[in-house]
């Protein structure tokens, strides 16, 4: 038993390595998808925002907003649906069945496994990047 669970332990750690998080995959998706309501520079306002009842916020903040923290559960249930916002009518991201699935396991800020999928895994880094200090 001791030695599969080393093995079992050594295969999770090779699958998290092969599905590394990409930040500039993540940015590519970020200005095919995002951009549109939060802005090129993520900052909100983009050119479809004044259509929203709800403003983007400025996602260069994310940490800031956070007390020093990014919300790493948060932003990744936000992005795939699993926490939705219904601020243009349908929940955001309309396009959230792209962002679906579990096969990236990600950690939360509070230490806890996230599931989620390769793109937002991507995004996510992608976001990672552009917080403020």
């Amino acid at each position: 038993m001791k030695n599969f669970t080393a093995i079992l332990s050594a295969a999770t750690l090779l699958a998290g390595a092969a599905m590394a998080q990409d930040a500039v995959i993540g940015a590519e998706l970020y200005a095919r998808h995002c951009a549109t309501c939060h802005g090129e520079e993520a900052q909100g306002g983009g050119p479809l925002a004044p259509a929203l009842l709800l403003q983007p916020p400025d996602l260069t903040k994310l940490t800031e907003r956070h007390g020093g923290t990014l919300p790493v559960a948060r932003i990744v249930m936000r992005i795939d649906g699993r926490d939705p916002l219904v601020s243009h009518g349908s929940p955001m991201p309309v396009y959230g069945e792209f962002f679906e699935g579990t096969d990236v396991i990600l950690k939360a800020e509070t230490g806890q496994p996230v599931l989620t999928s390769q793109p937002v895994a991507d995004l996510l880094e992608y976001l990672r990047g552009l917080q403020k200090e």
